[in-house]
């Protein structure tokens, strides 16, 4: 007797626990209908909004410009080593001449590193600057839109590389590999982007 109650209650909490795990995977799988998700293409705006084109034309201006003042002091260099021909070497007038155009040369080459360096921290600055914006943005726009998670969305049409290492660079960072039913925030996001720029 003792054996067929033990097993009888063996048998009622087996059943209650399955029930009870039915009941919470429900809970569970319901809880996410209620998840409210939102995707950005951070590619696109960066490519489309109005703040970057702006920051874009006026950097290439900016890089045009000092570009040609290095041209101009290329030529400058160019036309006193045709001027060392004329002289004759070892004079005091050919090693005073060799000297400027040393010290052009060595401040063409600083000019063209400091430029290089210049635009990549500009560049660097600028686009800290507008993701700092968007991430912003993005976050006032899921509260109004009472969004739980908004996430990244890449519009890579193709997998296509020309090397290996861009083939894994894109496999690697491409992660919302199906969006549908989503709530695609991106065109708000820079519309409030490029009215705040």
């Amino acid at each position: 007797m003792k054996i067929k109650t033990f097993t009888l209650g063996c048998l009622i909490m087996f059943i209650l626990c399955c029930i009870g795990y039915e009941a919470s995977r429900a809970g569970s799988a319901s809880g996410l209908d209620n998840t409210k998700i939102g995707v950005v293409s951070i590619r696109k705006i960066f490519q489309e909004c109005k703040a970057n084109t702006d920051y874009r034309e006026k950097a290439t201006i900016e890089q045009e410009r000092m570009l040609s003042e290095l041209d101009k002091l290329s030529k400058e260099i160019e036309a006193q080593k045709a001027g060392l021909k004329t002289l004759k070497s070892g004079t005091e007038e050919y090693l005073e001449l060799v000297k400027k155009v040393l010290s052009k040369q060595g401040e063409l080459e600083a000019g063209r590193a400091f430029a290089k360096q210049q635009f990549a921290s500009k560049d660097q600055n600028w686009t800290t600057k507008l993701y700092k914006q968007i991430l912003q943005i993005t976050e006032e726009i899921a509260r109004q839109k009472s969004l739980n998670l908004v996430l990244e969305k890449d519009e890579s049409e193709t997998i296509d590389s020309s090397t290996a290492n861009e083939l894994m660079l894109t496999i690697r960072t491409h992660k919302v590999l199906y969006s549908e039913g989503c709530l695609d925030i991106t065109g708000e996001v820079m519309a409030r982007l490029d009215a705040n720029g």
